[in-house]
């Protein structure tokens, strides 16, 4: 869509750099909001953790779907987290505000639903599911969209960051959530999708 300037010359409604900037205020403030939720968490000695933490096949746990992705182990945990969400949130966001919502709401639900229904058992906290949700949708909605441009930025972040995909494999830690892991890249991959162009979604007669 285009506007007419004053002087007859059109111009894009929402220019490449106007998403930049909105993309780094968005995924920066979110990154600085779970700074500030794990200052108080560590001052309450992580009190937030079991309270808001997802507990697996539990009534409330269902709730904490909404929370858990916003809290951490400790800082360690958070730090891990928190470059991988500023840089996939900001390539998501480019796209427009309707997409990032999206693949951000499916990764996090696809997370927790996971989380919720095959978890070991103890708590779970931290946005890696959504750091792993961002990714897929990055990584495949190139193909969906049948973009090279897009292709190609997947496969240079597949090249910088493809080896945390082994993190959807159950061979991790005790402390890792591969199930957080696998439900946030199932989630990334729906939204990519469902987003992909109609013209994409049903094969010309």
């Amino acid at each position: 869509m285009l506007d007419a300037l004053g002087d007859g010359k059109p111009r894009s409604r929402e220019t490449t750099a106007s998403r930049a900037k909105g993309g780094l205020l968005v995924a920066g403030g979110f990154v600085a909001l779970l700074f500030v939720i794990e200052l108080f968490n560590m001052l309450t000695l992580h009190a937030l953790n079991r309270t808001f933490g997802l507990r697996p096949r539990s009534a409330d746990g269902l709730l904490d779907i909404l929370t858990f992705p916003l809290l951490h182990a400790n800082l360690n945990h958070l730090l891990s987290n928190a470059l991988p969400l500023v840089v996939f949130g900001f390539l998501v966001f480019l796209s427009g505000v309707r997409v990032f919502l999206t693949a951000l709401g499916f990764s996090w639900l696809g997370s927790g639903l996971t989380v919720w229904l095959i978890g070991d058992g103890g708590i779970t906290v931290g946005a890696s599911g959504l750091v792993f949700g961002l990714f897929a949708f990055l990584l495949v909605r190139g193909f969906f969209n049948h973009s090279w441009r897009q292709i190609l930025l997947a496969v240079v972040l597949f090249m910088v960051y493809g080896g945390i995909l082994l993190g959807v494999l159950p061979i991790m830690g005790s402390y890792i959530s591969w199930q957080a892991h696998l439900g946030g890249t199932a989630g990334g991959v729906v939204a990519a999708l469902l987003l992909r162009p109609k013209h994409a979604r049903t094969p010309a007669p």
